[in-house]
């Protein structure tokens, strides 16, 4: 039988919650190996080890913070990714959201693990003394998660009068990053809508100007050697596509340390254009957990992807012949895993 083409999605920051704790403990049989460097690296710079972590008691002001959350993120990541059954199913390409393209970089061989551990590890760890800015999220859908252009326009006018930012273009979601003074205005005059706006928790202004400084010091602290040409093509924050053929570790090196930091991430496209220049048979969301499932869902809808136009057509779809396979969802998990 031929392979099932799948496009493996990488997740961010702030999957990993009190939910999914354990995750390692629960599914990480395939990567001890590589679990057990990554605590290696931890103990002997006097951190606490990932396995460890994993399972006490969650704390949020330890599990979330970025020294913590980021490689805990990364071990479960590629836990889910070197389970994938590769005798049924041939991974065309890989993307992520936010940090999750630190871990595409080491799925796709861009990256040796190691590498991108330590990637991982001294970009988490820039803002241990002191988060600079924030970030809230704030819906431009409608209920039916289709776009309300009032509404979206609106959130760009308010977003541009408080001189914020878009930080991440995040499917029907709008991540807004600035000066936690320029937030707590926008908090305060963006009309509720649910739990929204919402600030998301320990997370310091990414993908904006104010990591101008933050870019400086990784591009200072993190060599051009440490990246290579992919094997598997990535698609970037911008939907630009790295090839193994026409990849230069140079660029690669400038565009991770450089527009990637302090530009606004555009998870949309990077997920519609893994769409429609790979024509995967299935999507496949790493975990921990399953937080971008919904933003997946909306990018569908916008590109009437397999003629999936709103929230209850996505759900049927994922009922009857899920496109979309979340590996942090146990019925999901047994699709794809060996």
């Amino acid at each position: 039988m031929a392979k099932e083409r799948i496009v493996v999605i990488c997740p961010g920051r702030g999957t990993y919650t009190r939910e999914t704790s354990c995750y390692l403990k629960i599914h990480g049989a395939l990567a001890q190996e590589q679990i057990a460097w990554m605590d290696a690296q931890r103990k002997s710079a006097e951190l606490p080890i990932l396995t460890e972590m994993d399972t006490q008691s969650f704390k949020a002001k330890i599990h979330m913070a970025g020294e913590h959350a980021s490689p805990l993120i990364y071990a479960c990541s590629l836990s889910d990714f070197l389970s994938i059954d590769q005798s049924k199913f041939e991974i065309v390409a890989v993307t992520g959201n936010s940090m999750g393209w630190y871990i595409a970089l080491a799925l796709s061989g861009a990256m040796s693990y190691e590498n991108a551990y330590q990637l991982i590890h001294t970009m988490g760890t820039m803002m241990a003394e002191g988060i600079i800015g924030g970030q809230i999220i704030y819906p431009i859908v409608d209920k039916n998660w289709q776009l309300d252009s009032e509404k979206s326009a609106m959130v760009l006018a308010e977003i541009e009068k408080a001189g914020a930012y878009v930080s991440i273009h995040l499917g029907g979601y709008l991540v807004i990053g600035g000066e936690q003074t320029v937030l707590d205005k926008l908090l305060k005059k963006l009309p509720t809508d649910d739990t929204y706006p919402f600030q998301l928790p320990y997370h310091g202004a990414f993908h904006t100007p104010l990591m101008n400084n933050i870019s400086a010091k990784g591009m200072g602290a993190l060599n051009t050697s440490l990246f290579q040409k992919p094997v598997i093509p990535m698609v970037d924050g911008r939907g630009n596509i790295w090839t193994p053929f026409s990849t230069d570790s140079t660029e690669l090196h400038q565009y991770t340390l450089g527009h990637q930091v302090t530009k606004a991430y555009d998870f949309s496209s990077a997920v519609m254009v893994t769409m429609k220049e790979f024509c995967p048979d299935k999507l496949v969301l790493l975990g921990p957990g399953n937080t971008l499932g919904g933003a997946i869902g909306q990018i569908m809808i916008k590109n009437n992807w397999l003629d999936v136009n709103s929230k209850s057509a996505f759900l049927r779809r994922q009922k009857s012949d899920p496109y979309l396979i979340s590996m942090g969802m146990k019925e999901q998990r047994e699709i794809i895993s060996k």
